[in-house]
């Protein structure tokens, strides 16, 4: 199942293609079928940075499994309920925990891509709010994950179990020499639930269709999945919808910023036609 996602480089050279494909498309003069493209790099560049990020730390790897371990206490201190029996619910189907695993593996950024798309063909004027929300959030979720935190599937003292080696369905490459590798240190906050969320409210806000809110199912699974598969605590979710509902906020106020300064913009008399002061004689 390693196939199902991409690596930062496959993802990183996928953009610098579309870049060029715009490019080639902007000089041909279809500035439709250039921005499309350059659109769609840029989705695949933010993939590429989150692939990218999983790899580096500006902390040491040593104490995620403790913090990990911390978010599990914290969660069950407040009355979340604990994943793991989550976990065990689904377990004795092999079917469901199949499933799940594959929609871990690739309907985060399918589904993103889609709504993206599905935004700047059919509701271009709404896109910009779409794409600045997706970026921002994005960019903040990779900041916090410069400290690593261990996923869910790394506590099997805690009960947890990781079902996607199990099944040999893991998007990761595994533990090198017995050390597992950064890439999998990534777990706080969770961009699939960021991602998820997003891609939902986006097609409730834009979409006046009455199937609109299927897209809500997704969300709603997609949650369900990273617990169920042990990649993700409640609290990495909680977190994510947090800095989602920051972006969101953050865009909002640019966009009346701007919005004010145009009508300030417009409004204001030219210099040529301001009347000048009277001279009293």
């Amino acid at each position: 199942m390693q196939n199902l996602t991409l690596t930062w480089q496959s993802a990183g050279g996928a953009a610098a293609g579309l870049y060029g494909g715009a490019y080639v498309a902007a000089q041909a003069r279809k500035p439709g079928v250039s921005g499309l493209l350059r659109e769609a790099g840029t989705l695949l560049a933010l993939f590429a940075l989150w692939q990218l990020v999983g790899h580096l730390s500006v902390m040491s790897t040593d104490h995620a499994l403790d913090r990990a371990s911390w978010i599990h206490r914290a969660e069950q201190v407040v009355g979340l309920p604990d994943e793991a029996s989550w976990q065990a619910a689904i377990t004795p189907y092999p079917v469901l925990v199949r499933l799940a695993n594959y929609y871990y593996a690739v309907m985060h950024f399918t589904v993103m891509l889609g709504v993206l798309l599905w935004v700047f063909v059919r509701h271009r004027e709404r896109y910009a709010w779409v794409r600045n929300t997706v970026v921002i959030t994005t960019a903040v979720c990779l900041l916090v994950q410069f400290i690593p935190v261990a996923p869910p599937r790394m506590l099997p003292q805690s009960g947890f179990v990781d079902v996607a080696a199990e099944y040999g369905q893991s998007v990761y490459g595994g533990a090198v020499g017995g050390v597992v590798v950064a890439d999998q240190l990534s777990a706080m906050p969770s961009v699939h639930v960021a991602w998820c969320v997003l891609a939902a409210v986006a097609v409730v806000r834009v979409s006046r269709s009455p199937f609109r809110w299927v897209m809500v199912l997704h969300a709603v699974l997609t949650v369900a999945v990273v617990v169920v598969t042990a990649n993700h605590f409640w609290a990495d979710g909680i977190v994510a919808v947090a800095i989602l509902l920051f972006a969101c906020t953050v865009v909002a106020l640019v966009a009346r910023r701007r919005g004010r300064v145009s009508v300030e913009t417009e409004t204001r008399p030219r210099s040529g036609s301001e009347e000048r002061p009277k001279q009293v004689t």
